[in-house]
This record gives structure tokens, sequence and C-alpha cells, in this order.
């Protein structure tokens, strides 16, 4: 018997939402999430999974029962042959690294956070950069998923292919995601180079540098001209860093968090922060080469409040141009750099941001220096306006303010979606009332 804990309290990472699940289970088996779902349909509760909490919205909230997937974290498989891994939904990628790491393997691609669950990343969408990469769900071959009824589904590209095509961004709305077979590369060691540029010589050639760096991405310090470019390649150089605990830390964490501290009673200094800290710290030239999964993560080391939407790709430079005369013709409006800037490439997944198209991430953020919060409205509704008026799609697992209306516009596939839930979930067990604004 399924043992379950009265009184928990989640909270996301970044501490910006949380809630008290009426029961809180830590399966160990698929025999007791069967358990807690006959349990949850006999008395008409809903049911909302949880892997390492860190998506910063209430995507993962619930007051009926939480599963904490968190004990269903082994390896099953990995098949050198075919360079694929087979895992419980539950793993952490941080765990995952060095099984791979044994086998000669790697994921082409992944997020800057590894203290994520396989099935959580797949099903918020979460994505790198790199417009030849797909988001991490495109490296999904099968997955297995219970379902409300505590059936179990095998899907794949030949097998319950509708479901599958829906499930890989799954929204945690479709059943319970058990297990996940990844396709891998050989293990891979990247060199990262990062340096200073400025908007208008990075949106003018940025075809350009799509094609000069397999993962390239790029940091705008709002207030400001300036631009820090990264790019992330395939190399055969031994590892080495440039990181400082000096500057990373004591400057780039400790100082920063006192100075937004400050800029809390007195907004206009957050221009000036911004210029201060891109000249103390990405005026430079820095190169960093390591194992594959030790370049893409870093530590998130600030509690903060993100939104990242998907545009289209030629979007890019109308969009941020819009957002930086917004920023100058009001200077009320402060904004914390960076803006990050990322590409992805289209894919054919139902609810995918990139789906039908190559997408360009733009994520903005504004910190809570010790836990407190920042003014952002005006910025946060000014940016939502111009990533609509451009065609953008919101990152499932960060706040928006968007609903079904929006989601029927944003999707062409969104009835399809609606439909493949609606006939897998038909009580609705696996909604919350994030989810409700999605499709309700």
């Amino acid at each position: 018997m399924v043992h379950g804990y009265k009184g928990v309290k989640f909270q996301n990472w970044a501490k910006t939402y949380g809630c008290c699940p009426e029961m809180y289970y830590q399966p160990t088996s698929v025999e007791e999430i069967k358990e807690v779902l006959a349990l949850a349909r006999q008395q008409n509760k809903r049911v909302k999974v949880v892997g390492g909490g860190h998506s910063p919205s209430d995507i993962a909230c619930t007051d009926g029962f939480m599963i904490h997937m968190g004990k269903m974290n082994r390896v099953l498989q990995v098949d050198t042959e075919k360079k694929q891994v087979t895992v419980e939904a539950g793993i952490l990628l941080a765990d995952l690294h060095p099984q791979l790491d044994k086998h000669g393997l790697a994921l082409s691609n992944l997020g800057a956070v590894s203290e994520v669950t396989a099935a959580g990343v797949i099903g918020s969408g979460t994505h790198n950069t790199g417009i030849k990469h797909g988001i991490l769900a495109t490296q999904v071959v099968a997955l297995t998923l219970l379902m409300a009824d505590g059936t179990i589904l095998e899907c794949s590209e030949s097998s319950n292919a509708e479901v599958f095509q829906a499930a890989r961004v799954h929204l945690g709305c479709l059943g319970v995601i058990l297990t996940i077979t990844l396709q891998c590369v050989p293990q891979f060691h990247l060199q990262e180079t990062s340096f200073p540029s400025t908007l208008k010589e990075v949106l003018d050639n940025l075809d350009s540098h799509l094609k000069k760096s397999e993962y390239f991405r790029f940091l705008w310090f709002p207030h400001s001209e300036n631009v820090s470019i990264i790019y992330q390649d395939h190399t055969n150089k031994p590892p080495s860093s440039s990181a400082s605990w000096f500057w990373d830390y004591a400057i780039g964490f400790y100082l920063l968090e006192f100075l937004l501290w400050i800029s809390t009673f007195l907004p206009g200094l957050v221009g000036c922060i911004n210029r201060f800290f891109f000249w103390l710290l990405f005026t430079g030239r820095k190169e960093n080469s390591n194992l594959s999964h030790k370049i893409f993560s870093y530590e998130c080391r600030f509690k903060q409040h993100v939104q990242d939407w998907a545009i289209p790709r030629e979007k890019t430079k109308e969009a941020l141009l819009e957002l930086k005369a917004m920023l100058e013709a009001n200077p009320k409006v402060v904004a914390h750099y960076p803006v990050e800037v990322r590409f992805a490439r289209g894919d054919d997944i139902l609810l995918s941001p990139c789906f039908q198209r190559d997408s360009c991430y733009m994520n903005i953020i504004m910190y809570r220096p010790y836990g407190k919060d920042v003014p952002r409205l005006d910025y946060w509704l000014a940016y939502e306006t111009i990533m609509k008026k451009v065609g953008g799609r919101p990152h499932w697992a960060k706040a928006h303010n968007c609903t079904r209306k929006d989601f029927e516009k944003m999707y062409p596939a969104f009835a399809k979606f609606c439909a493949i839930r609606e006939k897998l979930d038909p009580t609705g067990m696996f909604l919350n009332a994030y989810l409700e604004k999605v499709f309700y």
C-alpha cells in the first residue's frame, strides 16, 4: 500500500509559487502510482506529478494529490549500438550525465539547469540554443504513459504515433510519464567563447553568427547597446576554465545582489548597474572547454521572475528593437540584465513553441534580491504585447497571461491536442488552475 503524507508544502525553486496538496506521494514503483490514481478516481481527486520543481510558474501546483517522482530515477537500459538510453521519468538530468559518460554517450543539447527531471524537461518544452537543434523533447524516441484509468500506453513514431506527437510536450495533463527513451550522440567536448559586441552588430549579422557557431546565443544588457556573444562548439581541446570565485561570486553574485537591492529604492540605478557589470565582467574575451554537459549547464544563483517566448526566427530584430525602444520611451520601466536570446529548430510536436517554425527565444528576467520582489508589471505587459504582435508563443514552464483563445491562435494543432487530452483524461484528473486557463 502506497504511503502518502499530509501537510506538505510544495514550493518551486525560485519560491515564487507554492501550494499545499491534500496528500503528497513519493512512489517507488508503477504499482504504487496506479494505487494513487485508483484512490484519486475513487475520491474524485485531481493529481499533479512534480519533478525538480524548477518551473517558474504554477504549472505543477495542486490542492489535490501530488506525486513526486524522485524515487523513480533509474537508468533502465543503455543501447550503445543505437546510442539510446531508457530512463525512469523521475531521473534528474544531473544524475543521468555521469551514467551516460560511462558509456561514452551524451545528449546532443541540454537546458541551462540539470537539477530537473527527464519527464519535466520534455513536458514543459525546455530548450537550449542552436538553430540545427530542436527543443529537448525532440530527442525523445519513445515513452510510456500511465493514463487516468490505469492503463499503460507505449508511444513512439510507430506505436500510438498521435499520442506520441502530443506527449513529448505533455504539460503534465495527459497522464503520468513512466519511462522515456532518449536518442543520444557519442560523448563530445565543447569550447565556449564569449566576447563583447553591440546590439546593432549582432542583429545586422544574425545569419552569419548562426552559421558560425553550432550553439550560438547572446545576452543583451537593457538600457544600453551592450551585448555579450556566446559561441559553443565541438572541440578536442583539454578541459580549461576561466572561472574564478572572486569575479563569479564575490562580484557577479554578492555585489550584484546588494546593488540590485539598493536599486529597489532608487530604480534609476538599474541602467547604471547593467552598464557597470557589462564593463566589469563582459568586456573581455573568455574561453572555457569541457564535456558538453558541463558547458551547457550553469548555476542559477538568483531567485528570479522570468518570461521566455518563442517567436519566428525572422522576427528577432524587429522584436528586440521594439523592446529597446519601449524602454527608452518609458524611463520608469526598468529591466535587469540580461535579455537572453537563443534559437531552436522547428519541429512537429503539437504544443511545442517551435511547432512548424525555426524560432528565436527571448528570455527576460527580474531578480529578487534577498527574496524581495521588484516591480515588474509594466515591463512584463510591454514585453508580452510585443511578443504577441510578432506571433510569439510563451514557454510552458514560465509565467504568462495567455488563455485558451490565445493558444487557439498560436497553435495550429491546438484542437488536435485538446481532443487527445480529452480522450486520455476525460474527467480532467490531471488538470489544475494553470491548465484550466490553457484549456477552458
